[in-house]
């Protein structure tokens, strides 16, 4: 039997696949276009990060002390369900098939949950390097699940997955300044903020300044960069997979066309890519690497 559709383990299957769809609509139609076992694998894996992120994402009144503990017992569940190959948490449980059927490492998962912790604990970050860091841990590695997922041709593919996830959680933080800041976090590295002579003040007052506009102007170009770094690394990935994540690269990108589209200016309200333009997207994405298979075919 399908390994989704066991008897233990379909609601949870399903469970996951209900967070992945109202937590993320770009990923969820990018998945929905994958084989049957791959599609299903990348809902558990989805669940379980979203749900680790969930525990800091969403407002509650717990103490940070609190929070922390939760971390602490998902750890905890994670490294037995590691060891044993089960668990009875409904995210982790499908989370923990999937990660032995495709040979995820539990360091992936820890080095989440390392983020999820950062993101507790840091309100600010002094420079680039601490702020990569943290998109590795809470994004980059998600990239390296899903390549385990997705399979590839070429062990190269890894840092390419890694490139390609920092370059999502980059666009996430310049997409969400505001709300960001609503929340009192602010993620565009101090040393650079300084850099372009602004300050903190420029995003708690919505400030859209000439310099300011600089600063973002040079956040966009460099994660512009990690999605041309990772480019060339899709390749890498198993034919079969190979749309769905051009397909989720150039949606993501949209989301920084639509920040370039508005002078850079964050303060404008939430961007996003309409729901027609990302099925035009897909649908192209399908076309185009069906067709680059084919002419690979008549190569040989």
């Amino acid at each position: 039997m399908k390994f989704w559709l066991e008897p233990f383990s379909r609601p949870a299957f399903e469970y996951a696949r209900h967070m992945t769809a109202y937590y993320s609509k770009s990923f969820y139609l990018s998945a929905s276009m994958l084989p049957p076992a791959k599609r299903w694998a990348t809902f558990a894996v989805y669940g379980f990060c979203r749900y680790a992120d969930n525990l800091i994402d969403k407002q509650r009144s717990r103490a940070t002390a609190e929070v922390l503990h939760e971390v602490e017992f998902l750890r905890q569940e994670l490294q037995i369900a590691y060891r044993t190959g089960e668990s009875e948490h409904p995210i982790l449980q499908p989370y923990i098939v999937v990660a032995q059927r495709y040979g995820i490492p539990m360091e992936y998962a820890l080095d989440l949950l390392k983020g999820v912790e950062m993101d507790v604990e840091n309100l600010r970050y002094p420079n680039f390097d601490a702020l990569y860091l943290f998109c590795y841990r809470v994004a980059g590695v998600v990239g390296l699940m899903m390549t385990h997922i997705l399979g590839y041709k070429d062990e190269s593919v890894f840092r390419y997955a890694e490139k390609l996830g920092v370059a999502m959680q980059l666009t996430n933080i310049l997409r969400d300044v505001q709300e960001d800041c609503n929340l009192g976090r602010i993620y565009l590295p101090l040393e650079e903020l300084h850099a372009f002579g602004c300050n903190e003040n420029n995003i708690f007052e919505a400030r859209m300044t000439s310099a300011f506009r600089e600063l973002m102007r040079f956040q966009l170009e460099r994660a512009s960069s990690y999605y041309e770094a990772a480019h060339g690394g899709i390749r890498l990935l198993k034919p079969d997979a190979q749309y769905a994540i051009y397909s989720a690269s150039r949606i993501y990108r949209g989301i920084l066309k639509r920040i370039r589209a508005r002078e850079y200016n964050p303060f404008l309200g939430r961007v996003f890519v309409p729901q027609h333009r990302k099925m035009g997207i897909l649908v192209q994405e399908i076309v185009r690497t069906k067709w680059l298979a084919a002419q690979e075919r008549f190569a040989l």
